[in-house]
């Protein structure tokens, strides 16, 4: 299940300027969709202690529930498309549509038999001003990973660049992401790591900075399926302190 890896989530922590940004939680795996295959996935994250106060125009993220609709597409055995639309809810809101991503990726193919998996994400897309600081986004995210018989591991050096939003400065920003997982049947236990250093030409110390661990659980329990579910916790005051997120995906093609 080439796919299945890429279940595997992780944190998007919340600070002043990234409130809202947790919708989908997920370390990416370097193996793109089959060709001719399609995945419907829901992404719901529960934000049970965070940011409490409206920040530069940013709705706060406490007691809010994110949930992302995504379909992923494998056009080649190595080029898949994927969309994305974002949702929130909160008592204070309610129901709100918040923005909708577009992300291609290609990867390193099989033939090429490199010692480590590989391939390139390039997401770009909009997000209301009330849930993001920048209201036009890309994110850049190469992936590398790798099985070493019951234990994976991915890295994924994601760098995130501000279009449009409060800010002028659209200095690429730095938010390494990783997992290491160990497979049990049906099953693989894991502990993953996201965080934000903040801008390249300005990063702050390590309390303006975010960074969290999840903790997750992945089912195998059919082909066409895939679960993943965990509590997160923030490490710094600027990350939001503690969040449960659910995913759940369903294949269909080949």
């Amino acid at each position: 299940m080439k796919h299945s890896l890429l279940a595997i989530c992780l944190f998007i922590s919340i600070s002043p300027l990234m409130a809202q940004d947790n919708y989908e939680i997920q370390v990416y795996a370097s193996p793109t969709l089959d060709k001719h295959t399609t995945i419907f996935e829901l992404h719901s994250n529960y934000t049970f202690n965070g940011e409490k106060l409206v920040k530069e125009g940013v709705r706060p993220s406490y007691h809010a529930l994110h949930e992302t609709l995504e379909i992923t597409h494998g056009f080649t055995d190595s080029f898949e498309m994927g969309f994305y639309l974002f949702s929130n809810y909160t008592k204070t809101y309610g129901y709100q549509l918040v923005g909708v991503h577009i992300r291609p990726r290609v990867r390193v193919p099989l033939k090429w038999k490199w010692p480590f998996g590989a391939s390139l994400s390039a997401e770009v897309g909009y997000q209301g001003k009330n849930y993001s600081a920048d209201t036009w986004s890309v994110e850049l995210r190469p992936i590398f990973d790798k099985q070493f018989n019951k234990v994976y591991f991915s890295f994924n050096p994601v760098l995130g660049i501000g279009l449009k939003g409060v800010s002028s400065d659209h200095t690429p920003a730095f938010e390494p992401a990783f997992k290491l997982a160990f497979s049990i049947p049906k099953a693989t236990l894991g502990v993953e790591y996201y965080g934000s250093l903040g801008q390249l030409n300005q990063i702050p110390g390590w309390k303006g900075q975010e960074h969290a661990l999840f903790f997750v659980t992945d089912l195998y329990v059919n082909p066409k399926w895939e679960f993943n579910f965990g509590p997160g916790w923030g490490l710094t005051p600027a990350t939001d302190h503690f969040i449960f997120k659910s995913y759940i995906g369903r294949r269909i093609g080949k």
